[in-house]
């Protein structure tokens, strides 16, 4: 047997000891990306060796296999790249300031250390740093917004509660105050910069994006949240490029010959489009919203990339440009 399809059958044999209600051969084949022929070889090979695996018959006949808790032994022990993840995962929460986040994950850590000899928490310290400063995790530099503990708290509460919350919220855009918002929250968009919620908006009777710094006052209500049927969050993300949300466009970028084999490695936008020109250039076509994010993303290319369209994001990005030379001196674009 292959290594690789031993260590996913040590992944399965702890999937089914660590989940209450077990795996079912389309998850499994969902998730090692096999067969059902392959899902149900490495089911039998589990059970060949762990006659305790149980079989549950889910109403509807569909059948799932579980472990007893302790089955697997030793074998559910963390690994160096276990323990490895979770901290670069510590790292990152705090880097994009959701400071509980982080500390839920340093519990979770400890409990996992806690599993192992003494001999072997010594050994692997050293291994962790090491693989969190080659990941560039650990000295990662940039800014990000300082939001207030008890904000991501509070609405972590309310998004696990389900429940709606009353808040007093002051909008980034023109600095004024709405008093007793009733918000569904839903999610939170957290990464470099600014840090939101995604919330369903009762007086706007639609899901919005609301900046984390602008909470003054957040209170949960008893009253139940449900998120809207046929609501779908990834889906909703989708149309935008970044956060912000307006009209769809059409946009097409052309990116230079010098500059086509690094933009063939991003991913723009999940509708997008590659198409290369004769003169090595690269074509990038996709449907989105959110110019003003976009245009902060062109900055980066400098002359390497060219807007084909539309002409609002060409006339955006030629008059931020003029008001950046402008705050910096120049002037406006020299003739």
């Amino acid at each position: 047997m292959r290594f690789a399809r031993l260590a996913e059958l040590v992944r399965l044999a702890n999937q089914m000891q660590g989940r209450a209600d077990g795996v079912s051969l389309d998850e499994i084949g969902e998730t090692y990306h096999v067969s059902r022929r392959t899902a149900e070889r490495m089911r039998d090979a589990l059970i060949e060796v762990f006659p305790q695996i149980e079989e549950i018959v889910e109403p509807g006949g569909r059948k799932r296999w579980r472990m007893p808790p302790g089955t697997t032994g030793r074998m559910a022990n963390p690994t160096i790249n276990d323990l490895a993840a979770l901290n670069r995962a510590v790292e990152l929460a705090t880097s994009t300031g959701d400071d509980d986040t982080a500390n839920h994950l340093r519990i979770l850590s400890d409990r996992l250390r806690a599993r192992l000899s003494p001999g072997d928490r010594r050994r692997l310290d050293p291994d962790i740093e090491v693989l969190l400063e080659a990941d560039g995790v650990a000295l990662r530099p940039g800014p990000r917004e300082q939001i207030p503990p008890e904000t991501l708290s509070d609405l972590r509460q309310a998004i696990l509660r389900g429940v709606w919350i009353e808040v007093d919220h002051r909008s980034r855009a023109t600095g004024l105050l709405s008093r007793n918002a009733r918000l569904g929250p839903i999610a939170f968009l957290l990464g470099e910069g600014r840090q939101y919620l995604v919330a369903w908006s009762e007086w706007a009777d639609e899901a919005r994006m609301f900046a984390l710094m602008g909470f003054e006052r957040i209170t949960l209500t008893n009253q139940t949240f449900e998120r809207p049927q046929g609501f779908d969050l990834k889906a909703w993300q989708s149309r935008s490029f970044g956060l912000w949300r307006e009209d769809e466009h059409d946009i097409v970028w052309r990116f230079s010959a010098d500059a086509a084999p690094e933009a063939r490695h991003y991913r723009f936008h999940p509708s997008q489009t590659m198409a290369d020109e004769p003169d090595g250039s690269l074509v990038v076509s996709f449907r989105a919203c959110g110019l003003k994010e976009m245009c902060w993303h062109l900055f980066r290319w400098g002359q390497e990339v060219e807007i084909i369209s539309p002409p609002e994001l060409r006339a955006l990005y030629s008059e931020l440009l003029d008001l950046a030379l402008v705050a910096n001196g120049r002037g406006g674009v020299p003739e």
